[in-house]
């Protein structure tokens, strides 16, 4: 399987050309950071683009950041490849004591190294053990929080995570049908939930409820959190953060992080309205098709050690890295 099979970036053009202004605001070599390094493909084409910069990238799936190292050989020690969650950023960079980055990227959701692989779960379409986890060495499964969280709990978590305005039902139905057999696998979850809505449209009835269960067993939403407030900590005076989203949950929280940053002074917006992918993107690759960008540049840089002061329970304290 070649590389294009495993990840087409997305809208590669927009995040070449965002974060492209923040190294021709320097004249010195510059360092970006991938948060979301999947398969490597934005960091491939940022590599190409900018023959002066270094980028380091980070995963929290281990797997997949084998892919990207073998996709990054030819760029050398430009690329350099860290196992960390996004969460796990500035404590990471301070360890590295690497020069305060120019631009971060973070691209948030499922990839389809992930998605296509039915032994990881992430599909309603593939059979395969009931998983979602991005991080093996997370303890929680999906199936786990399917056989064991209480029925309010799954109709709030579907409704809210997902958007799935029948969460109610799907998840009487969930509790009613594992007392008798646990669920373990996800073409059984997905075949219940289809029983309960029904088909509607193109998109498959347990779309929101994967969507939900997967952003649960990741955390997705703390994730997101901490790796925008991680930019404010990391960024370099004059560095861009890029954030593509697929979930407009996800986008409201980008947008009100900029925006009320903004307001402080602390950033300023580069995208006053999200970015969208073309026609022609979404016809190549439909996956794109709800993809968002924001984009923000940092005003002012916070002096708190990240590319400095180097502690021992900074060395030792991050088990992600």
């Amino acid at each position: 399987m070649g590389y294009d099979d495993v990840h087409i970036p997305v809208m590669a053009r927009e995040v070449v050309e965002l974060l492209g202004g923040s190294v021709e605001a320097t004249e010195s070599p510059s360092l970006f950071v991938d948060a979301t390094l999947g398969a490597g493909g934005h960091t491939a084409l940022l590599l190409k683009e900018f023959s002066s910069c270094t980028v380091l990238g980070t995963d929290q799936d281990p797997a997949i950041l084998d892919v990207a190292r073998e996709r990054l050989k030819p760029f050398g020690e430009r690329a350099r490849i860290e196992r960390c969650r996004i969460s796990g950023l500035p404590r990471l960079l301070r360890k590295l004591r690497v020069a305060r980055p120019v631009g971060l990227l973070m691209d948030v959701g499922v990839s389809s190294f992930q998605l296509d692989r039915p032994d990881r779960g992430f599909s309603f379409q593939l059979d395969g053990p009931l998983d979602m986890r991005m991080d093996p060495g997370r303890e929680r499964t999906a199936a786990d929080i399917i056989n064991r969280w209480d029925e309010s709990d799954l109709a709030d978590l579907f409704y809210f995570e997902g958007g799935e305005t029948r969460s109610r039902p799907i998840a009487k139905a969930i509790v009613e049908a594992r007392r008798a057999t646990p669920f373990r696998r996800t073409l059984g979850l997905a075949m219940l939930v289809e029983q309960v809505v029904g088909r509607r449209g193109k998109a498959h009835p347990a779309t929101k409820v994967f969507q939900a269960l997967r952003r649960a067993v990741n955390e997705e939403g703390d994730e997101l959190t901490a790796g925008l407030n991680a930019a404010g900590l990391c960024l370099a005076e004059g560095g861009v953060l890029c954030v593509i989203t697929f979930h407009s949950g996800e986008d409201g929280v980008v947008k009100r992080f900029m925006g009320d940053g903004a307001k402080r002074g602390e950033w300023k917006v580069l995208t006053p309205r999200p970015l969208q992918p073309s026609r022609d993107e979404i016809r190549s690759n439909p996956r794109a098709r709800s993809a968002r960008i924001r984009a923000a540049v940092r005003v002012g840089a916070v002096d708190l050690g990240v590319a400095g002061e180097h502690t021992e329970d900074q060395e030792s304290g991050d088990s992600q890295a």
